[in-house]
Parts: structure tokens; C-alpha cells; sequence
């Protein structure tokens, strides 16, 4: 089975991701192919260079062939992007600061990132 994990409320990554989900991935026990990670708000603090769960995730991401995205007008209010807000949506904002293999992006560059390994199941925490 296939997941794609979005992390949309208060804490979801640093509370279910880094303690749970994460550390499954890493021991190779989560029960479900994990496809694909997208990060809104607050959410995407984690993916900072130097944050130790998003460079676990950076890692455990490579090694597991997932998507990691965050929300490009997430990123850009927290100044962890090159663009604007008028670019937000169209694939041209860029990240800055964020861990190697994190993309930015909103949902059509999701669909289109997710669309060679479609997941079978979103949720969303």
C-alpha cells in the first residue's frame, strides 16, 4: 500500500512525524510504502537545514525514493524561499535554507511530482 502523508495541523511534524512516523522509517517497520510528504505551515519548520528531523528525513527520504514538498507560499512567508507570492503555484518559487531534496510547490506540482508513484492513500495529520 501506497501513502502520501500531509502535514497540515499544529505540530504534526514535529509531534507524529518526528516521533512516530520518522523513527518506523527509519526502522523499517511503518507498514506502508511511503510515496510522498507535503508540509504546510508551521509544518515545514522542520525541513530547515540543520533541524535534526528534517535531516533525518532528508536521509531516510533519499534512501526510500519519497517525495518531500512544502507549500511554496509556506515557505515564502517564512523566508525560506526565493519568489513571491504572485509565483506561488506555477513551480518557479525555489527553496533556500531547507534540507537537500526538499521541493517547493502547491497542488499541481504535487499531482504532477506524485503522478509516476501514485499513492493508494492521503492522510492528512
Amino acid at each position: 500500500m501506497k501513502i502520501a502523508y500531509v502535514f497540515a495541523t499544529s505540530m504534526a511534524s514535529t509531534f507524529k512525524l518526528a516521533t512516530m512516523i520518522l523513527p518506523q522509517l527509519e526502522g523499517g517497520n511503518h507498514g506502508a510504502q511511503v510515496v510522498g510528504m507535503f508540509f504546510f505551515d508551521d509544518n515545514l519548520l522542520c525541513l530547515r537545514h540543520g533541524d535534526p528531523v528534517g535531516e533525518r528525513l532528508a536521509h531516510v527520504a533519499q534512501e526510500q525514493s519519497i517525495l518531500l514538498m512544502a507549500c511554496d507560499q509556506c515557505a515564502v512567508r517564512r523566508n525560506l524561499a526565493e519568489g513571491t507570492l504572485e509565483q506561488c503555484g506555477s513551480g518557479q518559487v525555489r527553496s533556500r535554507g531547507l534540507v537537500t531534496g526538499v521541493s517547493l510547490g502547491c497542488f499541481p506540482q504535487l499531482y504532477s511530482a506524485l503522478a509516476g508513484s501514485p499513492p493508494d492513500h492521503v492522510i492528512s495529520l
